[in-house]
């Protein structure tokens, strides 16, 4: 579903036809990619899952001067190896059980156009040394094949990882990161752009009004509040699902408060999701005023509870982004990790290593 909105001035940092969100850390994204939309550099999209990096490489297809290509999407995380390496190549007759014909790959298909490679950090070392060389001699050979084929396609990959932590992981190569990074676009997580959700809130309730025929035209109070709140762990993604709930879910035309799930209007985290260390930030925020509410100012008591609130609630975001782990934990937060183990248990925490 494309997500429209206007570009009422023309500038370069106005919001791009498909996206909506005039924010400044949106404006920047649009400035971006006006300015790389013109070139044939390749570009890298980062940001978490859900911020809308097919979005982004969309537009810089439209505003290219292959715009008039084709635009091919591969999600590089849905296949395995062999199947992607088939989905990207194409593969002769014989070439393996199943193949009883010729087929052209994505990068056939794309020629003259843009090919988009999502979730790129999911590749494998072997195949990445064959994206590597469609990079940098715009060439190729189908699967089972030893005729070269010569492509002229521009590349526009995503991840939703830090491919520099991949390369020093040994999982991604760092030879195709540089030729992957020319240009790259972060999408800033919703939670970092919240002045954007009403305009958002209001274009899905008359998306999903419109193909559920429904009439929920009316924002009851204390729902922008409650969503503008809200850490948003699943993006504009999950802000797109509430809404379409909701609307299904209405009795009335007023999108209220109760017709949100629980971890909405409570700020919490949905069970099986774990916060971000981008989340740490403004959780920490949270923790502070909490404890300003709730400390007596008369006595003084404000700083040292402050202090633990912080602490503990951080400590334990901590351990549970680094997956329990108290050596990388200790690293992230920079302390020693016999003190971290130390406060773990004065805050009676879960002390599990491994």
């Amino acid at each position: 579903m494309a997500i429209l909105g206007n570009s009422p001035n023309g500038t370069s940092d106005a919001p791009i036809a498909g996206i909506i969100g005039n924010s400044p850390a949106m404006q920047e994204v649009y400035r971006i990619t006006r300015r790389v939309a013109g070139s044939n550099a390749s570009v890298l999209v980062l940001g978490e899952t859900g911020v809308g990096k097919e979005l982004i490489a969309g537009a810089i297809h439209r505003l290219s001067h292959r715009s008039g290509g084709p635009f091919v999407r591969v999600n590089c995380g849905a296949l395995s190896e062999s199947l992607l390496e088939s989905e990207l190549f194409g593969h002769v007759r014989g070439a393996f059980t199943g193949a009883v014909a010729n087929r052209a790959g994505r990068f056939e298909a794309a020629a003259g156009g843009t090919i988009f490679l999502d979730e790129i950090n999911s590749t494998t070392l072997t195949l990445q040394v064959k994206l590597l060389r469609v990079l940098q001699e715009k060439e190729f050979e189908r699967v089972g094949d030893t005729t070269t084929l010569s492509t002229d396609v521009r590349i526009i990959a995503a991840s939703n990882r830090d491919l520099m932590n991949e390369v020093h992981e040994e999982r991604f190569r760092e030879d195709l990161y540089w030729r992957l990074n020319v240009v790259p676009i972060e999408i800033p997580p919703l939670r970092r752009r919240r002045e954007d959700i009403p305009a958002l809130v209001s274009f899905f309730l008359e998306y999903y009004n419109e193909i559920n025929d429904r009439y929920v035209v009316h924002i009851a109070p204390g729902t922008l509040e409650a969503l503008q709140d809200y850490h948003w762990p699943g993006n504009v993604r999950e802000l797109q699902n509430y809404i379409e709930r909701s609307v299904v879910m209405a009795e009335t035309d007023e999108l209220t408060p109760s017709l949100l799930p629980l971890c909405v209007t409570n700020n919490e985290v949905p069970v099986g999701v774990e916060r971000s260390s981008g989340d740490i930030d403004s959780l920490t925020r949270d923790v502070v005023m909490r404890g300003i509410g709730e400390a007596n100012l008369e006595e003084g008591g404000v700083h040292s509870l402050v202090v633990e609130r912080v602490e503990k609630e951080l400590i334990s975001q901590v351990l549970t982004v680094c997956g329990g782990v108290q050596t990388k934990a200790a690293v992230m937060l920079g302390i020693n990790r016999n003190t971290l183990h130390k406060k773990i248990k004065d805050y009676g925490l879960d002390d599990s290593d491994s």
